[in-house]
């Protein structure tokens, strides 16, 4: 799909569809003008220009991704091309997972400790500041996970309780939050204008 006040092809989004929220990322996505993809097959990775990891269950994701045969796929693409992890998502992409220890991507150079939050019970939607334009923004926290340390080459983009809540390195984004269940669509423009700025 072209933007019709450009003339500028839109970009094609892959949500990974092993399991969570996939379909509400896809909305919001869809009404940004993305063009977007369910990804299920590691083929399908080749014909996207950027894509979401999204909550679920970390664990279960490894699964999925080892019997399907494409984590050494998925890891490749996520060295080079952008790429957003929500809450799940940015299990998968940290260099070091804590309580308890599990494979990851290894590409954010983040620590993050799983279910840092408390249970099912104690999910929340909170409002907290962050340096994208256009004030406070809502984050809605389901087992949401910590992180607790960061490289250098990190940038904190919102905060919970002096935690990195929503965080940028280079061509990767990741939030602890699901900001694909609120109606703000700021996260996910600011991945697409990611995604866009490396097509160029």
């Amino acid at each position: 799909m072209a933007d019709s006040s450009t003339g500028i092809a839109q970009p094609t989004i892959g949500i990974l569809a092993l399991q969570g929220a996939f379909d509400a990322h896809a909305r919001m996505l869809q009404s940004l003008g993305a063009t977007t993809v369910l990804v299920r097959k590691p083929e399908q990775l080749a014909t996207i220009d950027g894509l979401i990891i999204p909550g679920g269950e970390s664990t279960t994701f490894l699964k999925h991704l080892e019997r399907a045969g494409f984590f050494d796929v998925l890891a490749e693409f996520t060295r080079t091309k952008p790429t957003f992890g929500t809450c799940a998502g940015v299990i998968l992409m940290a260099k070091t997972v804590l309580s308890p220890t599990q494979k990851s991507l290894g590409v954010l150079d983040i620590a993050i400790e799983r279910n840092a939050y408390g249970r099912q019970n104690d999910s929340r939607i909170l409002e907290a500041e962050t340096s994208l334009p256009g004030g406070p923004i809502e984050m809605v926290y389901i087992r949401a996970p910590r992180i607790t340390e960061m490289g250098p080459g990190v940038e904190v983009l919102a905060e919970r309780e002096g935690s990195p809540t929503l965080v940028r390195q280079g061509h990767l984004l990741a939030a602890t939050f699901h900001p694909e269940l609120s109606t703000d669509p700021r996260v996910h423009q600011l991945f697409l204008d990611l995604v866009k700025s490396g097509r160029n």
